[in-house]
């Protein structure tokens, strides 16, 4: 099964959630609790629980998706994954909308600090598909290609933060996802 990891001010039933039930139908996508600590609890008693063999994640998704994925060993497919969410969350701070249904959250100080606690380095090889387009406005691309050095890589000239061609890749995600088998280990 897969687990899909909404980005920030995202829900789990967004536009990237509906395209990947519809290609791969065993999916799982939950609505994340706004508190980085709450949204990794939630996360790993679904790994836990469920037999999750791929993690794919979006922006603030593929930074949860990161650190899940090294301390499970399994797969992850990462779009336009945020490397740095505790400095590039900073702007944020206070009331925000969600995208997909304008409930309103209050994005605290403190979450930028709980953010930190997930940064991973020296990262498994061959975990990760990380796709990336140049023409992100939102997160600067190359700071994912630095932190994703030794991984597989797709660096797609323009597009933009949504990634919404994402359909033009779940053959590829799909392949990633059967080679070497699963790497799980829990």
């Amino acid at each position: 099964m897969i687990l899909y990891i909404h980005g920030f001010k995202s829900c789990g039933w967004g536009n990237k959630s509906k395209l990947l039930q519809e290609y791969f139908g065993d999916l799982e996508a939950p609505d994340l609790a706004i508190s980085p600590k709450k949204a990794i609890s939630q996360l790993e008693k679904v790994i836990e629980q469920k037999d999750i063999d791929l993690l794919i994640g979006s922006s603030l998704g593929g930074y949860y998706a990161t650190y899940l994925a090294q301390k499970y060993s399994i797969k992850a497919v990462l779009i336009n994954p945020s490397t740095r969410p505790y400095h590039t969350l900073k702007p944020y701070v206070g009331l925000q909308k969600r995208f997909c249904d304008g409930m309103e959250f209050v994005w605290k100080q403190e979450y930028l600090r709980e953010l930190l606690e997930f940064d991973t380095k020296n990262l498994q090889k061959h975990l990760f598909l990380v796709l990336l387009q140049t023409g992100d406005e939102v997160l600067d691309y190359t700071e994912a290609v630095k932190k994703y050095a030794n991984q597989r890589r797709i660096v797609e000239y323009g597009g933009n933060h949504r990634f919404e061609n994402l359909a033009d890749y779940l053959c590829m995600i799909k392949n990633f996802r059967e080679t070497n088998g699963n790497n799980r280990s829990i």
